[in-house]
């Protein structure tokens, strides 16, 4: 079943929940299904899954305390997972490499000798049991719909769809509320800070864990607050169109961290823990003399003012005037924080072109995804031009989805302890 893709150029699928659900339990029967001398193995204890994100507004400020406004993806990560009685763990995955992994909780840990994809599904065990949680080992099948590497939060989803996973399976009880979610949720960053060695801001696992169906996620990063904003482009004729340029991204090279690093450094400097907190951002912009510093910090300034503003034209009804504020923050995030790459400028052009109201990049950058606020009868010719743009250029063919604010992860086939 695919959902929400254009119809004449090439479209991510998703997965419908019986799909997603049916996957994981085969790759788990097939990974599982037969123990030592032949004896059928138990089903794993349930299924959970969580979903990728594209983020509207609000780029490269879950780090510096500011607002963003993701939406959760149909596009999810499953998890099927089966406590087990001793310390081993075993990890099946559909795509990654290596496709199977053994070893025991002992063995992930920050600079433990694991494939990354482990320390991205396994890393929240070893947080959750740093936050005082009693945890055993586990067997688990890991399929995925996310796109890997398009800034679509494939990360955060394994993480999340884990985290549910074992709260259920372990009885830590956090998954039914919010404080509890949000429990998770920093176990799930945690991870990926130290266990995987990413050093991201909270966003995403915000998003998927969070996130309601039809909403945008006003997520306040200073103080963890949310928010929930009506986000139905559908009535008034518009879509959101995700462009996945596959020009593969990575958060652990050293770009994203020498930016994190940079923020925390004028932060330091001028005695606020975030750049949030800076009391007149203007006066500390006129201070820098590092021409770096002083672009990094007016994007992250200008950015949390085109967060708010984006807000209030949405809570307004005025979805007519959200171009000019998407194409805004790509040009901030393409000379100011210098996240931007060739694949993604020429997607952002090419879509304003051919129709689109306003485009910006999403993610992390370095590669990655756009998006584009397109009228929904422009959908398909928007697409096709950035195709055709790409053609021109010998680079691989882009591929796309209309993005439909989906809901947060959670136990996904039908039995609840």
């Amino acid at each position: 079943m695919t959902t929400g893709t254009p119809t004449t150029t090439t479209g991510i699928p998703s997965w419908s929940g019986e799909e997603g659900v049916r996957r994981a339990r085969d790759l788990f029967s097939q990974t599982y299904g037969q123990e030592v001398g032949g004896a059928r193995a138990t089903p794993p204890d349930g299924v959970w899954a969580a979903p990728g994100r594209v983020n509207l507004i609000g780029e490269h400020v879950d780090y510096n305390g500011g607002p963003c406004l993701p939406i959760a993806l149909p596009h999810r990560t499953y998890v099927a997972l089966r406590r087990r009685p001793d310390r081993m763990v075993r990890l099946a995955s559909d795509d990654a490499e290596p496709t199977r992994w053994e070893g025991t909780l002992d063995d992930i840990r920050p600079g433990g000798d694991i494939p990354s994809w482990v320390g991205y599904a396994a890393g929240p065990a070893w947080t959750l049991g740093q936050q005082g949680a009693w945890l055993g080992g586990f067997d688990a099948a890991v399929v995925s719909c996310v796109p890997w590497g398009a800034g679509l939060s494939s990360s955060a989803a394994i993480e999340c769809a884990m985290a549910l996973a074992l709260d259920e399976t372990h009885s830590l009880g956090l998954a039914g509320d919010p404080a509890g979610r949000a429990t998770l949720a920093a176990a799930c960053v945690r991870a990926e800070n130290e266990v995987v060695g990413a050093p991201t801001g909270g966003m995403d696992q915000a998003a998927a864990l969070f996130t309601r169906e039809g909403q945008a996620l006003l997520l306040d990063t200073l103080d963890g607050s949310v928010d929930q904003v009506p986000f139905d482009l559908g009535r008034v004729g518009l879509a959101l169109l995700v462009i996945d340029t596959r020009a593969k991204h990575t958060l652990v090279d050293g770009q994203y961290a020498a930016r994190r690093a940079t923020c925390e450094a004028v932060a330091t400097r001028e005695g606020v823990p975030t750049l949030r907190q800076l009391p007149d951002p203007q006066a500390t912009l006129a201070r820098l003399t590092d021409p770096v510093e002083q672009r990094r910090v007016r994007h992250v300034v200008t950015e949390i003012d085109r967060v708010g503003r984006f807000v209030a034209l949405l809570r307004a009804g005025r979805y007519d005037a959200l171009g000019p504020v998407l194409d805004a923050s790509h040009t901030s995030l393409r000379d100011d924080y210098e996240v931007s790459c060739a694949e993604l400028d020429v997607a952002v052009e090419t879509a304003r072109t051919a129709g689109a109201l306003g485009a910006r990049m999403t993610g992390g950058g370095f590669g990655g995804s756009a998006i584009a606020l397109t009228p929904t009868d422009r959908v398909d010719a928007v697409a096709a031009a950035v195709t055709d743009a790409y053609a021109r250029r010998d680079w691989n063919p882009p591929r796309f989805l209309v993005a439909l604010a989906s809901a947060a992860g959670g136990r996904v086939d039908g039995a609840h302890r």
